[in-house]
């Protein structure tokens, strides 16, 4: 429950499914579909569906590799959100959108799980919202370039990695997760609902690799 008051509504975001991020990427066509799905389900229960896309060295603003893949398109109003932590929170106008709408929980699809994922379910944790986990997101890749969510020694705190600032502006690195009452899974008959059903996508196994659940 959320510890955020006089915002009991629902939001879903959609983080960072971007040509660059997600290309290469295993099950690519199979996740982007159940985003999808989720975001209509989200218009057709009048949710408010939110938009972050990331930018970094690797992400230049107007590349093609910045921009969303061409089977999520957003409406005009929709909010965008523009970032460059890996923390959607972070240096953006996401909370000021959220509490404007009255938004108390969020339900949080995208990519990848290991970074801009994990690192805005923690910091809207944190923050006091309620969140939920669609498990419509990539996993992590392995190779050398990702698209602007790996480190990159060029631009070390403008990467994905779910690097965030301390107080006085050093980096620091969110390592706790999220705690299980913060990451329930969304129910894919509603959005508005608390549920346990997951709606396909990618999870983890306990060997720590990535496993598919359709």
């Amino acid at each position: 429950m959320t510890t955020l008051s006089d915002r009991s509504n629902t939001a879903l975001l959609v983080i960072d499914v971007q040509n660059g991020v997600v290309a290469g990427a295993p099950h690519r066509d199979e996740v982007v579909a159940n985003i999808a799905t989720l975001v209509e389900k989200a218009r057709a229960e009048d949710v408010p569906v939110l938009w972050v896309q990331h930018s970094s060295e690797d992400l230049p603003v107007g590349s093609e590799q910045w921009q969303y893949v061409p089977e999520l398109v957003r409406r005009e109003s929709e909010p965008l959100v523009p970032k460059t932590y890996g923390d959607s929170f972070e240096a953006t106008d996401l909370e000021s959108l959220l509490a404007q709408r009255g938004i108390g929980r969020v339900v949080v699809a995208g990519a990848q799980s290991d970074a801009c994922i994990r690192s805005t379910i923690h910091g809207a944790f944190v923050r006091g919202y309620d969140v939920s986990s669609s498990a419509t997101h990539t996993p992590p890749r392995t190779s050398a370039r990702t698209g602007g969510h790996r480190p990159s020694s060029s631009s070390p705190t403008r990467t994905c990695t779910g690097a965030t600032r301390g107080p006085r502006g050093d980096r620091r690195r969110r390592s706790t997760p999220a705690t299980s009452a913060s990451r329930r899974q969304a129910d894919p008959r509603s959005l508005r609902q608390h549920g346990e059903r997951r709606s396909g996508g990618y999870g983890r196994n306990g060997d720590g690799r990535a496993d598919v659940r359709p």
